[in-house]
């Protein structure tokens, strides 16, 4: 990657840990040096220490046929008993595991003994249901308890699951389903969204409906039920299943029986550059090592005290390793929320931390970028002083949002670890650890005790400090994919061919290290640009517009230009604050301008729309290939993943 995007930050704001913090911090400067001294050893003592192994191993990592690992490869566990059975016999059972709040305002308390209860009758009827270990279970639940039971059921059988985001269409869902081989659907009537219900048992259905003519063999035996959302569903008594029905019902004796480490534990589906997704495959000792392992330090985990609030839907990675099983394997109690942060009022989210106490948050930039479109005004009418850890995960992190987080939802204080990793990499992979790093706004700052990675050019030479280049991963890692379901060529070709020489891990992410040797994301690749032959990071022109004090979020995208091949064109919301005193034509120009003051003439956008709303997923990242469309004069592609499908009309009509 060329020089021309190493300028990408002129950042020398400097944030030293709290000495309170960094006393009672859970991570410390020890690990790293373990670490260092033994990287496998390193990994083997953190799994024997974090989780319960039924037959302890005796080999660590078996690297013999990369890129294919072994992690625990002769240890057997059972991932639902390490989430679960284990605190319950600690004596902790009366903890509270889940705070659920729906979006109505309806809540749960949901404790460590209540939930094992629950995930032990699911298990027997998913048994009855002739589950079993490896079969696959596809899972299209809203944010409820539920979801969270039903992922541990199916590890505890040792099948496999399958989380498909409840905002895919029936068409999303069935591609998943095919590829999986799915035998039963855990679902629900539907689910609250935006004051409404949204529902997901008629998609469910039409997922299975008729398939003459598909070329598809149906593997779907059951669906299973749960009744949230109250709305009228068809039924067919042969293959559906009322939740209500059968699981209360059931036995709540239910022994976790072992499993190797190695037994696959879920499929999550990543978007393919083919327009195929991916099912990233994920096994069960070395994941929920590292999950338990970065979840533990990075978020600084203090199970008897803290109130941890992952906003991830379990939909997305994040939701996997940070919601249900990192969590959980702690042994913390987490706030889970069904809705939407702006329903019924701006101020949900805010609400809820007060209410609950969470001291602990961890979201996406672009839900910050959200709230600072808004205003402080509105987390300034709540409580926040309970919190004492920020987190950021999805996407770079710009050094403006950084630091409102830090100084209106943070009080200044409050230290924040903005944290990389990926679907495939399971787990945080470079991160600062609070109480022991100098944090640096924008920053992914180093990789975690015990992971190995570099910046390299397009021959795979390391650029050295200073440099911008390309993310590689250069040693295994426990929590790493195991494959693409169904097709190991792939899986090579996507993750290990363009630097098969040196055996390293390309993430598809640009990067730059500092002079310090600290880690500075650029985003995808395929999100850089090239205008008249100069290389340009779209990471490094948004944050240059969201350093204008007039801005409040903003996406780039390169769309094609006759002169220069590409063009930077720049979709900005711009804050409410200033929309009053200044028309969106003389802030577009100022703000071209801007850019070309702050980076340099080349990086000047052709095009700034001003518009309100940007296409988001629920998990909070932009989709920047629908903003290409528009800016190309395309029709625009499939909307289904947005939190709001209506929102490219909007911006479709504005920018017209």
């Amino acid at each position: 990657m060329s020089s021309q995007i190493d300028h990408l930050l002129n950042e020398d704001r400097r944030f030293a840990p709290d000495g309170a913090f960094a006393a009672d911090a859970v991570g410390t400067a020890e690990l790293y040096e373990k670490a260092s001294q033994d990287r496998v050893a390193f990994w083997g003592e953190q799994a024997r220490e974090l989780l319960h192994w039924h037959t302890p191993f005796t080999e660590v990592l078996d690297w013999t046929n990369p890129p294919f690992a072994t992690w625990f490869g002769d240890g057997e566990l059972n991932v639902a008993y390490n989430c679960l059975d284990r605190h319950v016999e600690a004596g902790n059972g009366d903890r509270v595991a889940l705070l659920w709040e729906g979006e109505q305002g309806d809540e749960r308390r949901v404790t460590y003994a209540e939930l094992t209860d629950e995930v032990k009758r699911l298990a027997n009827v998913l048994e009855g249901l002739g589950i079993g270990q490896g079969d696959r279970v596809a899972i299209y639940l809203p944010m409820i308890p539920e979801a969270i039971a039903a992922m541990l059921a199916v590890a505890r059988i040792g099948a496999i699951h399958s989380v498909v985001f409840g905002g895919f269409s029936a068409d999303g869902l069935r591609s998943r389903i095919d590829d999986a081989g799915a035998k039963l659907v855990i679902t629900a009537d539907g689910g609250y969204r935006k004051g409404k219900v949204s529902p997901l048992k008629p998609a469910v259905d039409m997922a299975l409906a008729d398939r003459n003519g598909s070329g598809v063999q149906e593997s779907v035996e059951h669906v299973l039920v749960v009744r949230r959302g109250g709305n009228e569903v068809e039924w067919n008594d042969e293959r559906d299943v009322w939740w209500h029905d059968v699981v209360p019902a059931a036995s709540a004796n239910h022994t976790a029986q072992p499993f190797p480490s190695e037994n696959p534990l879920f499929i999550l589906y990543t978007s393919g550059t083919t327009g195929k997704p991916k099912g990233i495959l994920h096994t069960s000792g070395g994941y929920l090592t590292q999950a338990t392992f970065t979840n533990r330090n990075v978020h600084d985990i203090h199970p008897e005290t803290d109130i941890f609030w992952c906003t991830a839907d379990i939909g997305w990675i994040t939701g996997h390793t940070y919601v249900t099983y990192g969590p959980l394997a702690n042994g913390a109690t987490q706030v889970l929320y069904e809705g939407t942060p702006d329903t019924p009022h701006p101020g949900r989210w805010w609400e809820i931390v007060e209410k609950y106490g969470v001291t602990i948050l961890y979201t996406a930039p672009t839900a910050i970028r959200s709230f600072m479109k808004i205003g402080r005004a509105i987390p300034a009418k709540f409580d926040l002083s309970s919190l004492r850890l920020l987190g950021s995960v999805g996407e770079p992190i710009n050094p403006e949002a950084w630091m409102w987080y830090r100084e209106i939802i943070g009080a200044t204080t409050t230290p924040i670890v903005d944290t990389w990793w990926q679907t495939e990499t399971g787990a945080i992979m470079i991160s600062a650890l609070p109480g022991v790093t100098e944090t640096k706004p924008g920053s992914a700052q180093v990789p975690l005790p015990g992971i190995s990675v570099d910046v390299v050019d397009e021959n795979g030479a390391p650029v050295g400090d200073g440099n911008g280049g390309l993310l590689v991963i250069t040693e295994p890692w426990p929590s790493m994919l195991r494959g693409i379901w169904g097709d190991p060529e792939r899986y090579k070709e996507t993750y290990w061919d363009k630097f098969a020489e040196q055996g390293y891990y390309f993430a598809g992410d640009g990067a730059r290290l500092d002079e310090d040797g600290d880690v500075w994301l650029l985003g995808r690749v395929d999100d850089v640009m090239n205008v008249s032959g100069h290389r340009l990071s779209t990471t490094e022109i948004e944050s240059a517009l969201v350093g204008n004090e007039a801005v409040a979020e903003a996406a780039v995208v390169g769309a094609s230009d006759e002169t220069t091949g590409q063009a930077v064109a720049a979709f900005v919301i711009i804050k409410q604050s200033y929309l009053a005193a200044h028309s969106p034509d003389g802030l577009a120009q100022s703000l071209r301008a801007w850019v070309g003051e702050q980076i340099g003439p080349i990086a000047r956008p052709r095009d700034v729309y001003i518009v309100e709303e940007l296409p988001k997923t629920r998990s909070g990242k932009i989709m920047r290939r629908l903003l290409r469309d528009v800016a190309e004069g395309r029709e625009v592609g499939d909307t289904t993943t947005l939190a709001d499908t209506a929102v490219m009309s909007v911006i479709s009509a504005q920018v017209r």
